[in-house]
């Protein structure tokens, strides 16, 4: 470990963690991306990792759907709060490991605040239309049940919001999550994987929420072809994509990029 990620050690213990000075083929090192400075290396984990992982995520989910809504809701109020104690540090290696200006890493950690209080209202919200049947002494009504186990692959842009966008609304509705962050990112991930699991531990609930760090081939192509999963989200990055052509004018292709993605 990096002696710049000490004020972080609480937040990203972990078994797969190493000193990225005895890290090998199987593991990933993250970097600072303004220093190219090693703050840390995380050893990667397998296709047999990842479906026990699954498999655990499915058993918890059959006692986790049970607990009625609002209880559910509650807990992830709990996890809204742990991130609130955490919101500067959490923010400060988001833009440590990540990159971005101090302001935007805590604002992050923010936008996962804020999913979360949406999240506890929703679980008071899963409203089903009661519709009027023709046949007598019958009634018709929707109902939303939770859909299992779903997993979750994010980019490094983001490496925390955009989880808890999914995570967090997935977990109020009565599912439990497997995650695969950027390889990029995965001080991150641990960190806020371990603020919300404490939570869930607390509450009786260990295996809500899994992580899984690795390689894109062998673990991340079992997701995207959702082996053991419900549905599978991606944030696969980027904004307004263009496809320029050979004979395009490039001097305005820019030009029109500039004032169309970012006016």
């Amino acid at each position: 470990m990096n002696v710049k990620t000490l004020p972080f050690a609480s937040l990203i213990e972990h078994p797969l963690l190493v000193d990225p000075a005895a890290a090998g083929d199987d593991c990933v090192v993250s970097t600072n991306p303004a220093t190219g400075e090693a703050l840390g290396a995380v050893r990667l984990q397998s296709r047999a990792d990842y479906e026990s992982l699954v498999e655990r995520a499915q058993l918890v989910q059959k006692s986790w759907r049970q607990l009625p809504a609002p209880k559910r809701g509650e807990i992830v109020r709990r996890i809204g709060n742990a991130f609130r104690e955490h919101e500067q540090e959490l923010g400060a290696l988001v833009t440590m490991e990540m990159g971005k200006i101090l302001p935007e890493g805590i604002g992050e950690v923010v936008e996962c605040i804020d999913i979360a209080d949406f999240s506890v209202g929703l679980s008071r919200q899963l409203y089903g239309l009661t519709m009027v049947s023709e046949r007598p002494q019958h009634r018709m009504y929707e109902q939303w049940h939770p859909i299992g186990t779903m997993g979750i692959i994010t980019a490094f842009n983001f490496p925390a919001a955009v989880w808890a966008w999914n995570a967090l609304v997935a977990l109020a509705c009565g599912d439990t999550v497997i995650w695969k962050p950027s390889l990029k990112a995965p001080l991150t991930a641990i960190a806020t994987h371990r603020i919300c699991n404490k939570v869930l531990e607390d509450n009786g609930f260990d295996g809500v929420f899994g992580l899984i760090i690795g390689d894109d081939a062998e673990v991340g192509e079992a997701i995207t072809r959702a082996s053991g999963l419900k549905r599978v989200t991606m944030e696969l990055g980027s904004n307004s994509p263009v496809i320029v052509l050979d004979d395009a004018d490039v001097a305005k292709v820019a030009q029109t990029l500039a004032v169309t993605g970012y006016a």
